[in-house]
């Protein structure tokens, strides 16, 4: 199926798979990349060195175009934006709006620029300062999300900007792709039906978690870092919540102490990134902490497979998930049922 997200990007098919920390990795995204979708790696748990090491190994895996996802904020932001120009990386997304100089940087060096955003304001910031793309994340979206439904969102995006639109947010299936199309969308982006795969590296005990929950299994949350953020719920998410002020700097300062050494990062580039999400936000300094070292959160689950030590990000659609195909097979049922989703529409009644 051609659009101008696949003309765009050279891929296949209106599928992307997301950037998402401890899970996107080379085995992923190089599985939904020969699947012909779009796979980004996820970078901001990587130490630059790290990050050159995957991006080469998912090349080496794979002929098809992928993306690396970059938190624009970090310290460390131009480094790695070097090493995506040096090894050839197709596309750079970003969690947060890059600034326009970074964008210049980026397409000078022929890499395709494609935001997400949670709002239309912040859509047509950065079609404005040349991003070639963005994916429009809605409310049931997995991780940092909003309060507007996808069905709002979307077409809000698509009227307001001239280049295309990939839509995130609730989707797992051909229906949802052929929905998307319809509001205008060039595409659908996908995390948790993603992680949800035999490809994904993610903890077999922590798929089954996933796999067992319902739709009313998933909540949003301030409790972890000051912002929303959507989470499979667990005993560790109530905990939180439930947490004095005291208890929960220890528990940010002892998470901040394993994130930095993992990452590489020192503790002034760990304040960094901390104090800019605490911009114009009203946070506590544990959720600065927290906020600073989510990714040990995650770890704990994604990597580590310790569902009481750990946070479990997670799409509303976790609800309706109830098997592990192989990349390969997802994209391909996906492109099938839309192809048949179509033909039911045009067919005579």
């Amino acid at each position: 199926m051609e659009t101008a997200f696949t003309r765009l990007v050279g891929v296949r098919h209106p599928v992307v798979q997301t950037g998402m920390g401890w899970v996107a990795g080379p085995r992923l995204v190089s599985a939904a990349a020969n699947a012909g979708a779009l796979g980004i790696l996820a970078s901001a748990t990587m130490t630059p060195d790290r990050l050159r090491e995957a991006i080469r190994e998912v090349a080496a895996r794979t002929d098809a175009p992928f993306g690396v996802n970059l938190r624009a904020d970090a310290a460390d932001a131009g480094d790695r934006v070097r090493i995506m120009i040096e090894e050839g990386v197709r596309v750079a997304s970003f969690a947060l709006a890059p600034s326009p100089g970074l964008i210049t940087r980026l397409k000078e060096a022929g890499i395709v620029v494609i935001p997400s955003v949670g709002a239309r304001r912040h859509a047509e910031k950065v079609a404005g300062w040349g991003a070639d793309a963005v994916i429009v994340q809605g409310g049931e979206g997995g991780g940092h999300t909003g309060e507007v439904a996808t069905t709002v969102l979307l077409p809000q995006v698509v009227d307001a900007v001239d280049i295309p639109v990939v839509a995130a947010g609730g989707f797992f299936d051909g229906r949802g792709l052929v929905a998307a199309l319809a509001y205008g969308a060039a595409g659908v982006a996908m995390g948790t039906r993603f992680l949800l795969t035999s490809d994904s590296t993610v903890p077999d005990a922590v798929k089954a978690r996933y796999l067992a929950a319902t739709v009313k299994d998933v909540t949003v949350t301030r409790a972890v870092d000051g912002l929303p953020h959507r989470m499979l719920r667990t005993d560790l998410v109530s905990a939180l919540e439930d947490s004095g002020r005291a208890r929960a700097l220890w528990h940010a300062l002892r998470r901040a102490a394993g994130f930095r050494k993992l990452s590489g990062l020192s503790w002034r580039q760990l304040a960094h990134d901390g104090l800019a999400m605490r911009h114009g936000k009203d946070l506590s300094w544990s959720q600065v902490l927290l906020a600073a070292n989510t990714p040990m959160l995650l770890k704990s689950a994604m990597v580590d497979g310790r569902t009481d030590l750990g946070v479990m990000a997670s799409g509303q659609v976790a609800g309706v998930i109830d098997d592990l195909p192989s990349c390969a097979e997802l994209v391909e049922r996906i492109m099938k049922e839309a192809e048949e989703a179509l033909q039911a529409l045009t067919a005579p009644r």
